[in-house]
């Protein structure tokens, strides 16, 4: 999975020269509501293969502002040989945040997991990866007037939330817990032109 997101780190630094005239794709989501607090976000990019060096493994990358970038694809990236001059290289990143109330008693705790996947021989190359942190805190304090709520981890960091929907103050309490769940995933993948 590190090569995933290290991959997928690489396509987005020849894409970021285009940050500055242009994002990439964007959209966010979030809700809210008493007990449960939800935001998610994806980034979508792209740039086009404008010449390969199968020696070298090197990939000339052009971004939609014309900027050029070469990348060196690691010898993880299976099916090198499928990549084509016009081909697109697609990096879609995703993530999200819930946070939940949870009533009752329990220790503090983490959990962590991730996953990872490449394309099969003979496919255009692709990867995705996806990584998720579970955390459950306690409330250690609850502040209406500032509009805040102080988490306590299971390692005692402690953690300050500007708490923006009012109507949490109903339900959250000290002693109370709020687990985080944390989720990212990216994709990379390798289209013709013209394909969506």
């Amino acid at each position: 999975m590190r090569t995933t997101f290290h991959i997928a780190l690489l396509l987005c630094a020849a894409i970021a020269p285009a940050q500055a005239q242009q994002s990439p794709a964007a959209s966010t989501a979030m809700t809210s509501q008493p007990g449960r607090v939800a935001a998610a976000q994806t980034i979508k990019a792209s740039v086009v293969v404008t010449a390969i060096d199968p020696a070298t493994r090197t990939l000339t990358l052009k971004n939609a502002q014309g900027t050029i970038s070469d990348l060196v694809a690691d010898p993880e990236v299976h099916n090198f040989d499928q990549i084509k001059v016009g081909d697109s290289i697609v990096v879609e990143y995703v993530r999200a945040l819930t946070l939940e109330l949870r009533k009752g008693g329990g220790a503090a705790h983490t959990t962590e997991s991730s996953d990872a996947a490449r394309s099969k021989k003979g496919e255009k190359p692709g990867a995705s990866a996806g990584r998720r942190v579970t955390v459950t805190a306690d409330v250690i304090a609850v502040n209406e007037k500032d509009k805040t709520i102080t988490l306590r981890g299971p390692k005692g960091k402690v953690v300050v939330l500007d708490v923006q929907n009012p109507d949490q103050f109903k339900v959250v309490k000290k002693g109370d817990k709020i687990e985080a769940d944390y989720a990212e995933a990216v994709v990379v993948s390798v289209q013709k032109p013209g394909a969506k």
